[in-house]
């Protein structure tokens, strides 16, 4: 038999060179963990999605202080109040359960993380939807003013980064005009530019309480069917003054994570949903993968296709028991 010319296993089998030359990794600063917080006096374990809670606000404040000590540093808010309506006006109340959390947060950590807001009205109407209802359907125009003034309560509460994820068109503009407008041009926007309307968000809407009450969300959010309309929507965000663009979900959506850091300068996240969290976790309590192996997998894959950030589910236990490869 004649031997190979070329060996690339050479690089493979010292674990000291092989980690050398490793050309993707996963650091504590990549990574942002989504959190609930709500209008309850207990916390409880989210439906489908266990081991993840949702907190009042003195207990999230502790929470986040556990994990900042440990060393995650990013975290993403998401608010379900107790009175919804019809215009969302909880979600633009200076009183509301975000801007509460927020002040609670920086009384505690002072700047010691970085607090993002899930700037979205799915929560806050009585519909479910992620903008007013007007004659039947969802309005863009009368729902990015609120949207908009939503992100500027955030900011005003004392959010580092506001995240619009309700795929209203035109809406980055309208947060960004309005954010100058207040000397808030120091916030960045982290907008969520690509979003599918995905089966993936089940277990999410048990957490945000923000099942639509008719209908679904293809009239705004993506159809997974197209790709190209993934540049155009990121692009269009980039061009209104965003400065981080989102893909939602993930791992089923590397080809538009790879298309985006293609097609834009802007940092580029991906956001682990809910149903990819529900799928690793339900598959490790029946021991059918090693959950510490699959999560570094898919968080690879991500940064491998184009990511900076990361949003996942998995990013709290992923740093307090050291799973980071």
């Amino acid at each position: 038999m004649t031997a190979p010319f070329l060996r690339p296993r050479r690089l493979r089998e010292n674990t000291i060179l092989r980690n050398a030359i490793t050309e993707t990794y996963i650091r504590p600063e990549h990574l942002i963990y989504p959190m609930f917080v709500g209008d309850i006096d207990t916390p409880y374990e989210i439906k489908g999605m266990p081991g993840i809670t949702k907190y009042p606000i003195n207990e999230l404040v502790n929470e986040i202080e556990k994990l900042v000590s440990c060393g995650l540093k990013s975290f993403l808010i998401f608010g379900t109040p107790n009175n919804k309506d019809a215009i969302a006006s909880a979600a633009i109340e200076h009183h509301g359960v975000v801007p509460k959390a927020l002040r609670a947060i920086r009384k505690a950590i002072g700047n010691a993380a970085l607090i993002a807001t899930d700037v979205c009205l799915c929560s806050y109407t009585d519909s479910g939807h992620c903008g007013i209802i007007k004659d039947g359907r969802v309005d863009n125009d009368s729902s990015i003013d609120i949207i908009a003034q939503m992100a500027l309560t955030h900011a005003q509460a004392g959010a580092d980064l506001v995240a619009p994820s309700d795929m209203m068109d035109g809406r980055v503009r309208c947060i960004r005009e309005l954010l100058d407008a207040n000397n808030f041009s120091h916030t960045p926007i982290m907008s969520y530019a690509v979003k599918y309307a995905s089966n993936l968000y089940g277990p999410f809407r048990n957490a945000a309480d923000s099942t639509p009450a008719f209908g679904d969300r293809r009239g705004y959010q993506l159809d997974y069917h197209n790709r190209r309309d993934a540049i155009r929507e990121a692009i269009l965000d980039e061009q209104e003054g965003a400065d981080i663009l989102m893909v939602k979900p993930g791992v089923t959506y590397l080809d538009i994570i790879r298309d985006l850091y293609e097609h834009t300068n802007l940092p580029i996240a991906a956001y682990q949903v809910s149903g990819e969290y529900a799928m690793i976790r339900y598959a490790a309590i029946n021991n059918a993968i090693d959950e510490r192996g699959v999560v570094n997998e898919t968080w690879t894959a991500m940064r491998r296709a184009g990511a900076q950030l990361i949003l996942s589910y998995h990013a709290a236990i992923a740093i307090q028991e050291n799973w980071l490869l």
